[in-house]
């Protein structure tokens, strides 16, 4: 018999063969319960004493927990197995017998994240990763769909995009380099030939945050465009993030509600987003009794406050110009500039960063300079400007904080298979 999946195991009549790992085994009386776990899911198989060989029964009764078998049997409805399915198991073939399994009930999240590579294989974890691949899916359907062409930028570069103090910085054969904290630039210099172009990377932040939004390694979609003013870009925004939560809702509901995620709650996920000020942000966190002022960037607990009731993201628009990058136009009030952060509701927090990007080389450079940059490793950044230079806008969004809220994570480090944190790059 060929083999199938678990979940085209489910419904079918007759005999089936399946192959897998053991994640639960239960030997109750004459019959050994295994809960059959592969990439599609789980059933349960049941093998009976007298209905298996004396040599099979032996085997199913000394199976551990992750041991690797292959298997036939019959595919029955049983209300009272998970799923609703049960196989009467009929062979049994042993590929593997495990060793005990290191991971039992009440284990320390520490202890899950040394055992990183083998706590992969729980259910959470799995879910959390069909989750993402099709949020990433969904964008990359979305990005093509609308004519922008995906590019791949490098990852090791000359220059810091987001400030040195949060840069990684590498030997690169006798010279200094760094690990990139984005792509904007280089897909800044790919609007002039393609005028849309995207990409998702991973991004290097050498942040000492120890929070449960922030990770030292992420992946980072990120878009650029040709003619694009800032409020074209947050529509943009709505679009490709709406355009993922739908895609999610509808194609993940099992995983989602096994997360604890109502898959209603991101059909509602549809354009257009509330806008506010950053001025406005201030007045309404003060009203709402918080110790906040002009100037000052907003934290975890403001945003929350903001989102407060909201069941769709919202942007916040127009911050101080010294609390963001020095690539960000300036606006007419010499005070703020032409960007937005969009803000995930339930407190998930800032998910997407953009901005329409400066055109003032002098301006630029003044910033860089305020921050100690080496101007001659922006020569090239600043050529995009000498040289039939357009209005264009761009974003970035953090992937793992996308599916952080998607699927109601507590910590980012859930949302991504290994996390590097600010202590922790093992396994």
């Amino acid at each position: 018999m060929d083999f199938i999946s678990v979940k085209e195991a489910f419904g079918r009549a007759g005999e089936v063969a399946l192959r897998g790992w053991c994640s639960r085994v239960r030997t109750q009386k004459n019959i050994v319960f295994v809960v059959l776990r592969d990439g599609s899911g789980s059933i349960q198989v049941a093998f009976k004493e007298g209905d298996v060989s004396a040599d099979a029964f032996k085997r199913a009764s000394e199976l551990t927990v992750e041991s690797s078998i292959t298997l036939t049997g019959a595919v029955r409805k049983d209300d009272r197995a998970p799923g609703g399915y049960e196989v009467q198991g009929r062979t049994l073939d042993v590929v593997h017998v495990a060793e005990r399994f290191p991971i039992v009930k009440d284990k320390s999240p520490e202890f899950l994240l040394d055992v990183r590579h083998l706590w992969l294989r729980s259910e959470q974890i799995a879910n959390v990763t069909v989750v993402k691949d099709t949020l990433m899916s969904a964008a990359r359907d979305w990005f093509r769909k609308n004519e922008w062409f995906e590019t791949t930028p490098p990852i090791i570069t000359a220059s810091a995009a987001e400030g040195g103090s949060t840069i990684f910085e590498i030997d690169y054969f006798g010279d200094k380099a760094y690990l990139s904290q984005s792509a904007q630039m280089y897909l800044e210099a790919l609007i002039f030939p393609l005028e849309r172009v995207w990409a998702i990377t991973p991004s290097f932040r050498a942040e000492t945050s120890r929070t449960t939004r922030h990770l030292t390694e992420y992946w980072h979609l990120e878009a650029e465009a040709a003619w694009l003013d800032q409020e074209a870009n947050m529509r943009v925004q709505e679009s490709l993030v709406s355009a993922m939560a739908q895609a999610v809702g509808k194609q993940c509901a099992e995983q989602l509600r096994a997360l604890g995620r109502d898959p209603a709650d991101l059909l509602k996920i549809k354009p257009p987003f509330k806008r506010i000020t950053y001025d406005d942000a201030i007045e309404i966190l003060k009203k709402k009794g918080m110790d906040v002022k002009w100037g000052d960037d907003l934290r975890t607990e403001e945003e929350r406050a903001l989102v407060e009731g909201e069941e769709k993201p919202i942007f916040v628009t127009n911050y101080p110009a010294h609390i963001k990058a020095f690539y960000m136009k300036l606006n007419p009030d010499g005070k703020t500039v032409a960007c937005a952060d969009m803000i995930a509701p339930e407190g998930f927090g800032e998910i997407i960063g953009g901005s329409q990007r400066s055109e003032d080389i002098e301006y630029m450079k003044k910033r860089l300079k305020a921050e100690g940059a080496n101007l001659k490793n922006y020569e090239w950044y600043f050529d995009l400007r000498r040289f039939g230079s357009v209005p264009h806008s761009g974003f970035g969004l953090g992937i793992e904080r996308v599916v952080r809220w998607f699927c109601k994570l507590e910590h980012i480090r859930d949302a991504t298979p290994f996390p590097r944190t600010l202590n922790r790059f093992y396994p």
